[in-house]
């Protein structure tokens, strides 16, 4: 690999590292590879920016800073020492330092981000300052520069965290609804589903709007992390704006996306959420209970929704009745039309009575939650 170009790694969620390589693949990032927990890639500088701004389905971007076999504390004060940490790091830069340890030797993982943090220290000169984080993906620091240190069967791989606060939060779903859904799952939904941009789309349990406005910028080829900060701009080696390629021409005519629920606070929030995101045409959200969903006129479309679960609901027969409700208004109006939702409970995905394919019902996870996205046509 050429010196200036850095080896990348782009995590997701579970469930979502094809689509987050498929998204690398179709911006024509070089060396893209799916493996567990994201994808891996090579790039320039601008192709960090690049992976910030315009990646739906990641939840943030690592650049790999050194990679080592180490069996023996002094070994990895050693290697890391070595590192050019002050590309990244800036004099008396807050540090958040996030360290796993799997079938290592060095397996305390508190006392390999001390040693981590020494060697820092020592290459810049300094006394560096950390805080220790919990050791998974799903903190969100943005305040310090995150450095991730990852000890696997010997090998260590530190990296510096690219993106700052996850990547989900794109700016736009200030006002939230209950149980609200991440915008990089509903990207990865929408891709998984294989949503064409053009067909209508219908959400009838909408929520603050997440789905459908992500579908907007998809459709409209709007960038998702146009309208927030990053933490690379703050690398001494970082110099110029965060890069934004042209958008490309959006869909013509726009697709008709819909979206109804019946809580009038989720309605208010998905359209104050729409506006925040500039998405125009935006989505049409309308107060509506899912007795009186009908298809708009037409073609058949896409009803895509994350529907209210068990454990969201106090009465259990309350929420099967909602799923067979569900199920028979869409077989009985909806004749043509593809159907996908979100489910954690299989008897409760199958109370639709809908044809559902559970080898077609990829598992992934929802606020912590593990669910499956079921399909059926029609």
């Amino acid at each position: 690999m050429p010196p200036h170009l850095l080896k990348l790694f782009a995590a997701c969620a579970p469930g979502l590292e094809t689509c987050v390589a498929q998204e690398l693949q179709r911006l024509n990032f070089a060396d893209v590879h799916s493996v567990a927990g994201g994808a891996t890639f090579s790039g320039a500088l601008e192709d960090v920016s690049r992976a910030n701004v315009w990646l739906r389905t990641a939840s943030r971007i690592l650049a790999r800073v050194g990679h080592f076999r180490v069996t023996e504390f002094w070994q990895l004060h050693k290697w890391a020492a070595k590192l050019e940490w002050e590309k990244f790091l800036r004099p008396g830069q807050p540090l958040a330092l996030r360290a796993t340890c799997h079938k290592s030797k060095l397996y305390h993982s508190t006392a390999v981000a001390e040693r981590v943090a020494r060697a820092i220290g020592e290459r810049l000169g300094q006394t560096v300052k950390f805080e220790l984080e919990k050791g998974d993906e799903d903190g969100d620091e943005g305040k310090t520069q995150l450095i991730v240190v990852r000890l696997e069967h010997d090998w260590c791989t530190l990296s510096v965290d690219a993106s700052g606060e996850l990547l989900h939060k794109r700016g736009y779903r200030l006002a939230v609804a209950k149980a609200p859904l991440r915008e990089t799952l509903a990207a990865g939904m929408l891709m998984l589903v294989e949503w064409d941009k053009v067909s209508p789309l219908i959400d009838p349990f909408c929520g603050s709007g997440t789905i459908l406005i992500e579908a907007a910028l998809l459709a409209q080829n709007l960038p998702p992390g146009a309208a927030r900060p990053f933490a690379f701009t703050d690398w001494p080696m970082f110099a110029g704006a965060v890069g934004q390629p042209p958008s490309p021409a959006p869909a013509i005519p726009p697709p008709k996306i819909l979206g109804y629920d019946r809580d009038a606070g989720a309605i208010e929030a998905a359209r104050a959420n729409a506006e925040r995101a500039a998405v125009n045409p935006g989505p049409v959200f309308t107060q509506q209970a899912i007795s009186h969903l009908r298809p708009p006129s037409g073609p058949p479309g896409l009803i895509l929704t994350n529907p209210p679960y068990g454990v969201r609901i106090s009465e259990p027969e309350d929420v099967r009745n909602l799923y067979a409700a569900f199920g028979q208004i869409l077989q009985e109006r909806f004749a043509g039309w593809r159907v996908a939702f979100l489910c954690s409970e299989d008897r409760l995905a199958h109370a639709t009575g809908l044809p559902l394919n559970p080898n077609q019902a990829p598992t992934l996870v929802n606020g912590g939650l593990r669910v499956k996205l079921w399909r059926a046509q029609l």
